[in-house]
């Protein structure tokens, strides 16, 4: 399962503002996997590029303008941050965006505007000038409107069996894995990859990989790429670099490069 410390989808730790994370109630775990508070405050005319390779989920955001909903990304992302600010989201189990959203295969790399005045304005009366207090009220405001607006239905707990396993079991690279752990078709496994997480199963599988990968060559030095390729079920050091290249547009020993 997806923890807490899982830094899998941050490219350059070292670059982030300051970020809070933290574990949804049990109560919620079915919906949200954990909310997230940067807080950033930039000299003048200076930015900061955020490089993400995210999980394969959507997001629910909260920001001064509006409430948004940021969808599944077949590909690596960025933002630049400039000023100062803040953001409080809400990283989505399966089960959660089925509740919110009738087709997230729609929403792929895009985020929309979504209607919630109510989340909006208790988030926003929450962010006062004192950080802790402000994040802990804040995210407190989120977990109550999420505890009131979503709700799981079956398919989509056995959607999150199925994010479980992918993200969990390094020996899992094929749809068929999937559909017998669950005792489900294949067929079916690609219904829920679709409807409650907004990409295809081999997507997920892909995505989860290539985190692990990233992190492998970010964290040790020591690990060759084909080693790497091997350990996480690519066929070889080639089929890594072409997904390395197709996600985020670099090769795996330009990435080793640049983060160290």
């Amino acid at each position: 399962m997806v923890g807490l410390d899982d830094a899998r989808g941050v490219l350059y730790p070292a670059r982030l503002p300051s970020f809070h994370r933290e574990l949804a109630a049990p109560h919620l775990a079915g919906v949200v996997r954990w909310f997230w508070v940067p807080r950033w405050q930039l000299p003048e005319g200076a930015a900061s590029r955020q490089e993400l390779l995210p999980f394969p989920a959507s997001n629910l955001v909260v920001e001064p303008d509006g409430v948004s909903l940021y969808g599944p990304t077949t590909r690596g992302s960025y933002r630049e941050l400039r000023g100062s600010g803040w953001a409080v989201g809400a990283l989505l189990r399966p089960a959660g965006l089925g509740s919110l959203c009738a087709d997230p295969w729609n929403v792929r790399d895009t985020a929309v505007p979504f209607v919630a005045p109510d989340l909006h304005q208790k988030v926003m009366d929450s962010m006062g000038a004192d950080e802790t207090a402000a994040r802990d009220a804040a995210v407190g405001a989120f977990a109550a409107w999420a505890a009131e607006h979503m709700v799981p239905d079956e398919a989509g707990l056995l959607a999150n069996a199925m994010e479980d396993l992918i993200s969990a079991d390094r020996t899992v690279v094929r749809v068929d894995q999937v559909a017998r752990h669950l005792g489900v078709s294949t067929r079916t496994v690609q219904r829920l990859a679709r409807r409650y997480i907004g990409l295809s199963p081999a997507a997920v599988i892909r995505r989860y990989r290539l985190q692990e990968a990233a992190q492998r060559l970010r964290l040790d030095p020591s690990t060759s790429i084909a080693q790497a390729a091997a350990d996480l079920g690519y066929a070889d050091h080639a089929h890594l670099d072409a997904d390395f290249r197709k996600v985020l547009g670099l090769a795996p020993s330009s990435y080793r490069r640049t983060v160290q």
